[in-house]
């Protein structure tokens, strides 16, 4: 049997956290600046949720409303509670998840801490070359 690609294989560690009062120009200079479509925002309390502010979502719930980007947070548009995976879940299980929720990509969570985003893309791309 072979070794199971486990998440934590193919996930990318440069996660981006924001606060959740950061405006949508500053999570879009951030974004711009780390060349990402995906920003996390951070738990405002040791009990609250992260959230997260995808491009998808600066685009249609600021730019196709006409709204000012610097008078809105991003906590005005992120969503939250975010669905996330382990880091040991095997890759087959995390792409069944994602593509069954129409997510492309989610954080990755250990101990109650964001350590990387995986994507579709990372599983397809970086998973077929770890043996």
């Amino acid at each position: 049997m072979n070794k199971p690609i486990l998440v934590r294989d193919v996930m990318w560690t440069e996660v981006d956290i924001i606060d959740s009062k950061n405006t949508v120009q500053q999570a879009l200079d951030n974004m711009q600046h780390k060349k990402t479509k995906l920003l996390i925002v951070d738990k405002t309390h040791e009990y609250d949720e992260y959230g997260m502010v995808l491009i998808a979502d600066i685009a249609s719930k600021v730019i196709a409303k006409g709204r000012s980007l610097d008078r809105i947070n991003a906590y005005e548009i992120m969503s939250k509670p975010i669905i996330s995976v382990h880091p040991d879940m095997e890759t087959r299980y995390c792409a069944r998840l994602l593509t069954r929720l129409g997510l492309s990509r989610c954080p990755v969570l250990e101990n109650g801490k964001i350590i990387g985003v995986v994507s579709l893309t990372n599983i397809v791309l970086n998973g077929q070359h770890i043996v």
